[in-house]
């Protein structure tokens, strides 16, 4: 048996669960075994994309977990990351430039 994790996140609640698998176990077994979803009634195991320390993983089903590795599952953007970008850029121009006068 090995050790690995298993996380998730929402704006209101975090959770990281360790769990122990058989040598062996892929990402999705981890995340099944860890009961995460039972935590996460809206997590569809099946459908979140998956990673490993920060590292989208394409097929979780294949994927060979490590003693000590960490599986994050990943909720949807609700905002592009650029279009955040420049709304961050919008409003900081703003501010200065109402600030300025």
């Amino acid at each position: 048996m090995i050790k690995v994790e298993v996380a998730y996140a929402t704006p209101e609640k975090q959770l990281i669960i360790e769990v122990d698998v058989t040598e062996g176990a892929t990402m999705t077994e981890a995340v099944r075994l860890s009961g995460i979803d039972q935590e996460f009634p809206e997590l569809d195991i099946r459908a979140t994309p998956m990673g490993l320390f920060g590292r989208k993983v394409p097929k979780p089903d294949e994927q060979v977990m490590q003693p000590g590795d960490r599986v994050e599952l990943y909720r949807p953007l609700l905002i592009d990351p650029k279009q955040a970008r420049l709304n961050r850029a919008a409003k900081t121009t703003k501010t200065k430039s109402s600030t300025s006068g």
